[in-house]
């Protein structure tokens, strides 16, 4: 061997294997696995988010075995490494939650970083909680190197063995609020509890995972109907094949992620996203990976997108159906194609295969005739977003609220306020909060928390007492995909940075208003600039470690609450 021009298919790895200078790399890399012939092939870098700390993550491995096979028989040689994931589910209600929004920086800190460090020429990212996903795809962007996300799919539902109705994960977290309104008792409660997660894949519903892989799909980073495939499958082992045959194409064609991750992109990421009636999550997400592409994404983009595109989808949790009732009629791509048709969609945006959106979908086939799932586009659901971006007095530079219009489009009520989720979830639980109610959690942002946690423990714990639509709830933390009902997330500014949210006491009139798109603290202008006057500097939580570090470089969550802002 002797040291040349980088070679073209080999741009990262020759540089670190070839030539007689580089015997040491190569001495190291042959117990892991290298003959002779394998310096000669591009590296193929598998990051897999593997972990037994959760169920949607517990088969990753395997599927990780599955594109270290495609990528081997397609002419790379694949290096499997790993990375963290936190368990949203799990972590839910404590202080443990405060680091899952956290995971998805340090995903894509180390995601960069092993792929950077050792010389990876592409890289297949596989992804299953929450925070996989958009960390794996800033990762991505930001290494701007041939890749592909790899969705590991979604779980099968449970079935409840009296009923024998569907359940999943947010039926466990309705039946606490159940329990504690005493509609159900410790052995129904214990029930639930034992059949809502049977095995492996993400939360069933169109809750954050399954948003955040439909809108990846539509991004044009995952191949065709990887989203919709579920966790256990064969479809989703010949997934993980096909992405890494299809990162060693693109590593063929010089395509890159930042080539598909254009503005146009974004906008069919966000266009799909509002027709299932995804997560609020995804406004955070994209916004967060927009940042890592170099793009200009803001929440204006959703709000002039949503004006225009309807929701179709009949999904969890606002809705009747799980992700395996989409995968069964055929997935993501038949909804694509409907949105194309009518316009809805940019089909010149190039995707990882290599084509265009339109030529992906040119030959698929529409939804079987006698399907309910997803509704036509002449029979919306609701005839334009769910997610509205509101302003106000309150959220001077946005807040995100998901509104199905089951809950209605208007709420006013008498704040009661509380400076963290445990407080709120203990009020909820024992009765004080009562219909009329705007429950406050603030000191929940992303410097606040610090970690900006999700809230469908009190979100959940409302709908079970039957407070869905007599209780508002807003906060500057964050919502799981799973919530629903009358609420507000992602307020800024945020309370611990001298956000409005942080004057509010109780008994306050506060208004939503989803038509005006307004947040509103019923106060005169003096009142409130009097109560800024006089209120006290936010003394940080933690001074040390992981949670400290974030809170000192984040940014607004209207700004994706990314912690690599420009210097």
């Amino acid at each position: 061997m002797s040291a040349s021009k980088p070679d073209p298919l080999r741009p990262h790895s020759s540089v670190i294997t070839d030539g007689p200078s580089r015997a040491g790399a190569r001495s190291m890399l042959r117990p892991v696995g290298f003959t002779e012939e394998d310096f000669k092939k591009p590296i193929v870098g598998i990051a897999s988010t593997w972990s037994m700390v959760t169920p949607c993550n517990m088969h990753i491995d395997q599927l990780a075995r599955e594109a270290e096979s495609g990528a081997n028989a397609a002419g790379g040689k694949a290096i499997i490494f790993g990375t963290i994931t936190v368990s949203d589910g799990i972590s839910m209600g404590t202080q443990g939650m405060r680091y899952s929004l956290v995971s998805r920086e340090v995903i894509a800190d180390s995601i960069e970083t092993v792929t950077g460090g050792e010389g990876f020429d592409a890289v297949v990212a596989i992804g299953g909680c929450d925070k996989n996903m958009p960390g794996c795809i800033m990762a991505l962007a930001r290494l701007n190197r041939p890749g592909v996300f790899v969705y590991g799919g979604t779980i099968l539902p449970g079935i409840h063995p009296d009923s024998k109705k569907e359940c999943d994960i947010v039926s466990v977290y309705e039946a606490i609020g159940q329990h504690a309104a005493g509609k159900i008792d410790d052995a129904s409660l214990a029930k639930i509890e034992a059949c809502s997660v049977p095995g492996a894949g993400s939360c069933g519903g169109m809750y954050t995972a399954n948003t955040m892989a439909s809108a990846i799909e539509a991004l044009g980073m995952s191949l065709p109907n990887s989203s919709a495939q579920i966790a256990i499958s064969a479809e989703k082992k010949a997934d993980c094949r096909n992405a890494s045959t299809a990162a060693l194409a693109l590593l063929k064609a010089g395509l890159t992620p930042r080539d598909i991750m254009t503005k146009k992109a974004f906008e069919n990421a966000i266009t799909v996203a509002i027709a299932l009636s995804g997560s609020t999550n995804v406004v955070l997400h994209l916004l967060a990976i927009a940042h890592s592409a170099h793009v200009k994404l803001s929440l204006e983009d959703f709000t002039r997108i949503g004006k225009k595109v309807p929701v179709l989808a009949d999904l969890k949790p606002s809705g009747k159906y799980g992700m395996v009732h989409l995968t069964r009629i055929g997935g993501l791509p038949p909804l694509m194609k409907v949105l194309l048709d009518a316009g809805l969609l940019h089909g010149d945006c190039l995707t990882v295969t290599g084509k265009t959106v339109a030529e992906n979908l040119r030959d698929v086939k529409p939804y079987p005739a006698d399907q309910d799932v997803v509704r036509p586009l002449s029979n919306p659901i609701k005839p334009n977003s769910h997610l509205v971006i509101l302003y106000g007095n309150l959220a001077p530079t946005g807040a995100v609220a998901k509104i199905s219009g089951k809950e209605g489009l208007q709420f006013s009520g008498k704040a009661i306020v509380f400076e963290n989720e445990e407080s709120a979830l203990d009020a909820i639980l024992n009765g004080r909060v009562k219909a009329g109610h705007v429950v406050v959690i603030r000191n929940e942002g992303p410097v606040g928390g610090p970690g900006m946690r999700e809230m469908l423990s009190p979100t959940s714990a409302i709908m079970g007492r039957g407070l869905g639509k007599e209780v508002a709830l807003i906060t500057d933390g964050r919502f799981s995909g799973g919530s629903h009902g009358f609420v507000v997330g992602h307020i800024t500014p945020e309370a611990a940075v001298g956000g409005p949210i942080g004057l509010i006491k109780n008994g306050d009139t506060i208004t939503i208003d989803a038509v005006k798109c307004t947040l509103t603290l019923d106060l005169p202008a003096k009142q409130i600039a009097a109560r800024k006057k006089a209120k006290k500097p936010f003394k940080p939580k933690e001074t040390r470690g992981v949670l400290a570090k974030y809170a000192s470089h984040v940014t607004s969550a209207s700004e994706g609450a990314v912690t690599d802002k420009d210097l």
